[in-house]
């Protein structure tokens, strides 16, 4: 009966033991997300772009130094529309501002209503892009049919490290119509 006494136990512990694992698991999992974006957004890696304008501030232009953007445009499988950057690279010189014009177009008979997301890389270029206007910091409503020109001012701030020669500006286009409430 004791050895059967201590089987019942040792069983027990066996099943809490499990039982703890399993919740410290489905916990990490949880907490992984937001623990992930604030690492991305502290480091700048993962090339995770803020969303919002930045103020126009004077920055010495640094002639001696060129970088090559590169600009991405993508669409998310549900999204109808055309969409495309005005140059798909260029030459640029960090602290100098430049427009870029992107231009989107509804390939559909209906409204629609679309978020861009960007990102860049090198990761470590993420801090160092400086955005005073873009079509990405708000949702862009298509009449059917209608063609938009959506600008993006932008200036890479002197500071980016020396041995990034060229980076790429990524937007993915995404249909958000089912969200909009009537």
């Amino acid at each position: 009966m004791n050895q059967q006494n201590s089987g019942t136990k040792s069983h027990r512990r066996l099943v809490w033991s499990i039982a703890f694992v399993a919740l410290a698991m489905f916990g990490f999992g949880f907490a992984l997300a937001p623990f992930y974006s604030l690492f991305c957004e502290i480091t700048g890696l993962n090339g995770k772009v803020r969303t919002e304008a930045v103020e126009e501030v004077a920055y010495t232009v640094d002639t001696s130094r060129e970088v090559t953007i590169e600009f991405i445009t993508e669409l998310n499988e549900r999204m109808p529309l055309a969409f495309s950057a005005e140059v798909p690279k260029m030459k640029i010189h960090p602290g100098q501002y430049y427009t870029v014009k992107f231009y989107g177009e509804n390939l559909t008979d209906r409204p629609m209503l679309g978020r861009a997301i960007p990102s860049i890389t090198p990761g470590t270029a993420t801090a160092h892009l400086k955005k005073t206007e873009c079509f990405c910091f708000s949702e862009q409503k298509f009449e059917p049919h209608q063609r938009r020109e959506m600008p993006v001012r932008f200036v890479i701030d002197p500071g980016l490290p020396q041995d990034v020669k060229e980076m790429a500006l990524s937007y993915t286009f995404f249909d958000i119509s089912d969200t909009q409430k009537d």
